[in-house]
């Protein structure tokens, strides 16, 4: 049960670090010139966000 606690809050801190990281990176090299904001949003939210956390996940399981 210690193991997937670890586990969860680094799933919750990478899915923060990674959702952060996503929105800059996408407003940095998007070449969207019509809604840039909107799709950094959309993009760290339901892209880099949840893979953020399922590899911090993997990675706190395999650390605790």
């Amino acid at each position: 049960m210690k193991r997937f606690m670890i586990a969860a809050l680094s799933a919750m801190g990478g899915y923060a670090v990674a959702a952060v990281a996503g929105y800059f990176l996408a407003m940095l090299l998007s070449s969207n010139t019509h809604d840039r904001p909107v799709e950094a949003a959309v993009s760290s939210a339901f892209v880099w966000g949840p893979l953020g956390a399922v590899a911090a996940f993997i990675v706190g399981w395999w650390m605790a």
